[in-house]
C-alpha cells in the first residue's frame, strides 16, 4: 500500500513539472530512451485503447495515464521484418530488397551497409546502446565450408562456433541478447552479441523444425528477455553508469506464436491462451517499468511503447469475438492486411516534464518516425541519405502543434500491396486485403475493382469502396505515391535512390509471383 501511494506521489510531482511549463523544449540533459516493441499485439488488445476489450492490461493502462496515447499510429508494414527495418532506419521497407513477406531465421542482413540507424546515431551522441529480444532483420551465419546461410536448409551447415557477422552489433548496438527471428523460426538458440550462448545439439519444432540448443524452450523466452531488460536497467542505474544516457530497444517475442503463457498466466484471461499471453506481456512490461523506477531512471527516460503490426489470426479471432474481445478494435482486417487492422497499432509515449500525463494525439504517425524524433531531441541534423521517411513527432509530444505533421503515410501488406493515406482518404492499390483476410490474393478477385478508396471519417471499417465516385482523389494520391517512389523519400531533402526498383502496382503479380501464404505456412511471420 505504501509503495502504491509513493508511486502516485512521484507521478503527481512529474505531472506538476509539466504543468509549470517544462514542456516547452527538450531538457538540456539528454534523456534515456526505452523503446518497447511488442510482437503482433493488436490496437484493441490494450484496454486503454479499447474500453470494451476483455483483457486486463493494467501496466499499459497506467503508462498511458502517465503519458500521451496516439490514436492514429501505424506500423510501416503489416508484418514484422519490414516494420523493424523502418523503425531502426527511418526508411520505408519497400525501398529495401524486402518487397514482400518477411525474413527467415537464417536470412542474411537486411539493413544496407553504411546506412545510418537510430542506435548508430545515438552512439555518436555518447549513448550506450542495447538491443534485447527478437531481431528479425537478418544476420550473416557462417557456413562450415565457407559462405553464409540463406535458408532453413542451411541450419545444420552453420558453424555455430564462429561469430555471426552483420547482426545488431554491426549497426550501432553495443550489446545484444536475443533471438534471430520469430520464435517459430529456427535456429532455436539465444544469441549474445555475435555468438550463440549454446550451440544446437538437437532438433525442435515450434511451427517449423530446426536446430536447437538442448535447454532452449520457447516458453522461457519472454521471462528471459524480461529478466535481461531489468538487469540492464539496474546496471544503467548504478553510480558508475547512470551519467551516460542509454537507448534500450526491447523487442519482445510476445504475443506472437508460439502462444505459450507460463503456468502462472495460463487461464488468467478466461478466454484463451492468446488472452493469457497478452496479460503476461503486460506484466513483463510492468516489471521493466518498475525497474526504471527502482533504478531512479524514470524521471529522465523517454519511454515509447508500441507493436510491430496488428494481431495475428493465430490468436483465434472467432473465439475472442465470441467473448466480446476484438484485437483489431473497430478496424477491418488483421496482421498481414492492407486494411487498418494490419497496421493500426497502439502507441504510448511517456516523458516526464515534456509529455502531458493522460493526454491524447490524433496525429497520423508511423513507426519510421523514431529516427527524426530522436534526432530532434538530441539536436542532430540528419543527412539527406538517412531517415528518408521519418518525421519528427516532437511537436506533438510537447503539445505544440495542431496541423498535420505528415503530408501522407504509406502502408504495405505482406504480399507487397501498397496503400497511401492522406488525411481521411485511404487509397489501396489492390482488389482485396493483400494479406490473410478475405478477400485474399489467393481467391478470385477479378470481379472486384483493382483499387479501393475509403473515406475513414465516415467509414472507419473500410466497408464502402468509393473509388468510382472520386477519381480526382484516386489520381491525386496515386501521383503522390509515384512521387515518393521516384524521389526515394517522402520528406524534404535531396533525391535518393531506392535499393531496388519499386513497382507500386505489382505488375504481373497474380500471374508470375508466389502468393502470400496463409497463417501456419512458410511465409508466416
Amino acid at each position: 500500500m505504501k509503495s502504491s501511494v509513493l508511486k502516485l506521489c512521484v507521478w503527481a510531482a512529474m505531472a506538476l513539472v509539466w504543468l509549470i511549463g517544462a514542456a516547452g523544449s527538450p531538457t538540456a540533459v539528454k534523456p534515456n530512451i526505452l523503446y518497447i516493441l511488442c510482437d503482433d499485439l493488436g490496437y484493441g488488445d490494450v484496454k486503454y485503447f479499447n474500453p470494451d476489450g476483455k483483457l486486463a492490461t493494467p501496466n499499459l493502462d497506467r503508462l498511458a495515464t502517465q503519458g500521451m496515447s496516439f490514436t492514429e499510429a501505424h506500423s510501416s508494414s503489416a508484418v514484422c521484418s519490414p516494420t523493424r527495418y523502418g523503425i531502426l532506419t527511418g526508411r520505408y521497407n519497400w525501398r529495401s530488397r524486402l518487397q514482400k513477406g518477411v525474413l527467415e531465421g537464417f536470412s542474411p542482413r537486411l539493413i544496407e551497409p553504411g546506412r545510418l540507424t537510430v542506435p548508430a546515431m545515438l552512439q555518436q551522441q555518447g549513448y550506450a546502446t542495447a538491443c534485447m529480444g527478437k531481431w528479425h532483420l537478418g544476420m550473416d551465419w557462417p557456413l562450415k565450408r565457407g559462405g553464409i546461410a540463406r535458408t532453413y536448409d542451411d541450419g545444420w551447415k552453420v558453424d555455430y562456433e564462429k561469430p555471426i557477422r552483420n547482426g545488431p552489433n554491426s549497426i550501432g548496438f553495443d550489446e545484444f541478447f536475443g533471438i534471430s527471428a520469430s520464435l517459430d523460426m529456427p535456429p532455436f538458440v539465444f544469441i549474445e552479441n555475435d555468438k550463440v550462448t549454446k550451440a544446437p545439439t538437437t532438433e525442435k519444432k515450434w511451427v517449423r523444425k530446426g536446430p536447437a540448443a538442448a535447454d532452449f524452450e520457447a516458453i522461457d523466452v519472454l521471462p528471459t528477455l524480461t529478466h535481461k531488460a531489468v538487469e540492464y536497467l539496474e546496471k544503467r542505474g548504478s553510480a558508475a553508469t547512470r551519467e551516460q544516457p542509454f537507448f534500450l530497444y526491447l523487442a519482445l517475442n510476445s504475443p506472437h506464436t508460439p502462444i505459450l503463457p507460463t503456468k502462472d498466466w495460463a487461464g488468467k484471461s478466461g478466454i484463451n491462451a492468446y488472452g493469457d499471453f497478452v496479460m503476461q506481456t503486460d506484466d513483463a512490461i510492468g516489471q521493466v517499468l518498475a525497474a526504471l523506477d527502482k533504478s531512479g531512471l524514470a524521471e529522465n527516460t523517454l519511454v515509447i511503447f508500441t507493436s510491430d503490426n496488428g494481431c495475428s489470426p493465430a490468436a483465434n479471432f472467432p473465439q475472442l469475438l465470441s467473448k466480446g474481445h476484438n484485437p483489431s478494435y473497430k478496424f477491418r482486417g488483421q496482421k498481414a492486411d492492407i486494411y487498418d487492422g494490419g497496421h493500426h497499432i497502439p502507441f504510448i509515449v511517456r516523458w516526464p516534464g515534456h509529455v502531458k500525463p493522460g493526454s491524447f494525439s490524433d496525429q497520423i504517425t508511423c513507426l519510421t518516425d523514431l529516427m527524426a524524433t530522436v534526432a530532434a531531441i538530441v539536436g542532430v541534423k540528419l543527412p539527406d541519405g538517412a531517415g528518408e521517411d521519418s518525421v519528427s513527432i516532437l511537436p506533438a509530444l510537447e503539445g505544440a502543434v495542431t496541423a498535420p505533421l505528415r503530408e501522407a503515410i504509406v502502408h504495405h501488406s505482406i504480399d507487397g500491396s501498397f496503400s497511401i493515406r492522406q488525411g481521411n482518404w485511404k487509397l489501396e492499390l489492390c482488389p482485396g486485403s493483400g494479406g490473410w483476410s478475405a478477400p485474399t490474393p489467393k481467391t478470385d478477385t477479378t470481379a472486384l475493382p483493382a483499387i479501393q478508396l475509403y473515406d475513414l471519417s465516415e467509414d472507419i471499417g473500410e466497408k464502402k469502396n468509393v473509388q468510382d465516385q472520386h477519381p480526382e482523389i484516386v489520381a491525386r494520391l496515386t501521383k503522390l505515391l509515384d512521387k515518393y517512389v521516384a524521389d526515394g523519400r517522402s520528406t524534404p531533402g535531396a533525391q535518393q535512390k531506392n535499393t531496388v526498383k519499386v513497382d507500386i502496382w505489382k505488375a504481373g503479380r497474380l500471374a508470375h509471383q508466389p502468393k502470400p501464404a496463409d497463417p501456419g505456412t512458410e511465409m508466416k511471420d
